[in-house]
């Protein structure tokens, strides 16, 4: 479903939804601690996707 999303969109279009989503699902969430655990284990899956 997320990637159906970006279909046919430019890199450009593409990141400026996924921009658009974000702040709309953390407004959904409404809640800053689990905002807060959400963004550390995205930032430590990215690090472990980095190291391979």
């Amino acid at each position: 479903m997320l990637i159906d999303g970006h279909a046919g969109l430019s890199e450009a279009e593409s990141s400026s939804l996924n921009a658009r989503l974000v702040l709309i699902l953390a407004n959904q969430v409404g809640s800053l601690p689990v905002l807060r655990d959400a963004i550390a284990l995205a930032r430590e899956a990215g690090r472990e996707e980095d190291r391979g």
